[in-house]
């Protein structure tokens, strides 16, 4: 673990500066996180990712008879272990069957509204994809995207960009929280919802942001309008946008899905 930190503390220190936020993410800032987190993880391991020449932070967390692969991708400024949302679906859906992989996503300054991350959107792209290439190299079974949130505008941005060259790289697509913004700051990039073929579940809480269930009537359309069986749209009465206490249910329903989705061999 400590030759982890100190390899990303050296990309960190060449590469990073004051910078103005649509020059790059704040390295140092996912330094300090990197820090505060790689110590403290129980189950899985810490791996080292490179994309655009800066590593970058990876939690892999193998099953024990593994049935595919989960890309676990967090929210706005968060980090692969946050605890809400993000650290139990890591943990918790490895008991299911299922590797996992949480990566760091670029982040900003805490200040940063949701407008200033669309900047950064452009540098995820690499990193979805180093992670993809890393799962792959672990084995095979079918790969699944589970993105919260601002995690899941940047790999909607993705799949925009890269169109059929991305889609050939997951099997499912798990969006947690799907459409969240700061107040009067309207999604400027749609939903690809449309466009992608395979099985998607959209989940959100009862209780989530204003924009988030403000959209569901347009992601449920773009859902249908794919057809594809499995896709489907699931409101978890009670829940935030952060699963607050709660956690435990969202990891019960994605892992439910991917059942469907996926059903285990006979």
């Amino acid at each position: 673990m400590k030759a982890i930190l100190c390899k990303l503390s050296l990309v960190f220190c060449l590469l990073c500066g004051p910078v103005a936020w649509a020059a790059g993410p704040d390295l140092e800032r996912e330094q300090r996180m990197a820090e505060q987190i790689v110590d403290a993880i129980l189950d899985g391991e810490p791996v080292e990712l490179t994309a655009e020449g800066r590593a970058f932070l990876g939690i892999y967390t193998e099953a024990e008879q593994p049935r595919g692969s989960v890309l676990i991708l967090h929210g706005r400024g968060f980090h692969p272990e946050r605890a809400e949302v993000v650290q139990p679906l890591r943990v918790g859906l490895v008991e299911h069957g299922w590797n996992t992989l949480s990566i760091q996503l670029p982040v900003l300054d805490k200040q940063a509204k949701c407008f200033d991350y669309i900047w950064l959107f452009p540098h995820a792209m690499p990193r979805i994809e180093a992670a993809l290439d890393y799962l792959a190299a672990q084995g095979g079974g079918p790969v699944v995207i589970v993105a919260h949130s601002c995690g899941s505008h940047m790999a909607q941005h993705w799949i925009r960009e890269k169109g059929e060259a991305a889609l050939k790289r997951f099997d499912a697509y798990v969006g947690i929280g799907m459409g969240a913004t700061d107040y009067r700051q309207p999604m400027v990039e749609p939903f690809v919802l449309d466009r992608m073929p395979m099985p998607v579940l959209d989940v959100y809480g009862e209780n989530d942001y204003p924009a988030v269930l403000r959209m569901a009537p347009e992601r449920a359309a773009m859902l249908e309008k794919i057809d594809n069986p499995v896709s489907r749209q699931v409101v978890v009465p009670g829940a935030d946008h952060y699963f607050t206490d709660m956690n435990e249910v969202l990891v019960e329903v994605v892992a439910e899905w991917l059942d469907q989705a996926f059903p285990a061999s006979e």
